[in-house]
């Protein structure tokens, strides 16, 4: 894939943006750019679907708004309000620790760069980047499994884990669609550019992508 395509299929894929396919986090960071609100929203959406973390966020911050009303909260009570996320007794657990940290550590300040998030225990780059990018609105690439698969299936990158898909755009991707490249990628990947048996036929930038790895498409 020539290094220019990746311009023009952004541009397309953002006018295909719509509001109701966007991750829930780039949902709520539209809204409101509360940084506690996006991180722990972040936490709660690792390996569960958006519609059940959209919910178990409202509920939560329904019971606490911020870290010192959190940690308030019993670990029981947190992990009936999120269920059914999943993992949601460990998680119950990482949002005590996490409120934790940012009470003793940073003044109850969610951080605003990426090393210094990656510090707090339970948060992966995934979280530290949306947070920093969302949040803050600083430059940041979010990898999940959508960016890491459809950045490979057109041959923009040849990378084989999300970490070192990140490395590869931070130094191929222009600046200016660090933000939103997480965002695009992600309702594509939901809605066309499927793990498997992707809709090739009706895909808005199919004549721009190598198609890596397809073997079966509709």
């Amino acid at each position: 894939m020539k290094d220019t395509y990746i311009n023009t299929i952004i541009k397309i894929l953002k006018k295909e943006l719509a509001v109701g396919t966007m991750p829930i986090v780039s949902h709520l960071a539209e809204n409101q750019r509360d940084p506690f609100v996006i991180l722990i929203s972040t936490l709660l959406s690792l390996r569960t679907k958006d519609e059940v973390t959209a919910v178990a966020t409202d509920r939560l911050f329904e019971l606490a708004s911020t870290p010192e009303e959190m940690l308030k909260v019993p670990l029981d009570k947190i992990a009936k309000t999120i269920f059914p996320v999943g993992f949601y007794r460990v998680k119950a657990k990482n949002i005590h620790h996490t409120c934790k940290e940012l009470i003793e550590r940073f003044d109850s300040r969610v951080p605003d760069d990426l090393d210094t998030l990656l510090s707090i225990k339970g948060v992966g780059r995934k979280t530290a980047n949306l947070v920093v990018s969302l949040a803050y609105g600083k430059d940041a690439i979010c990898v999940d499994t959508h960016v890491h698969r459809i950045s490979n299936r057109l041959g923009y990158v040849k990378t084989k884990t999300p970490d070192e898909t990140e490395f590869a755009l931070r130094k191929r991707l222009p600046r200016r669609h660090w933000i939103i490249y997480n965002t695009i990628l992600v309702a594509f990947g939901r809605q066309t550019c499927k793990p498997v048996s992707p809709l090739c036929s009706r895909c808005p930038v199919n004549k721009y992508c190598d198609r890596i790895g397809v073997t079966l498409s509709r």
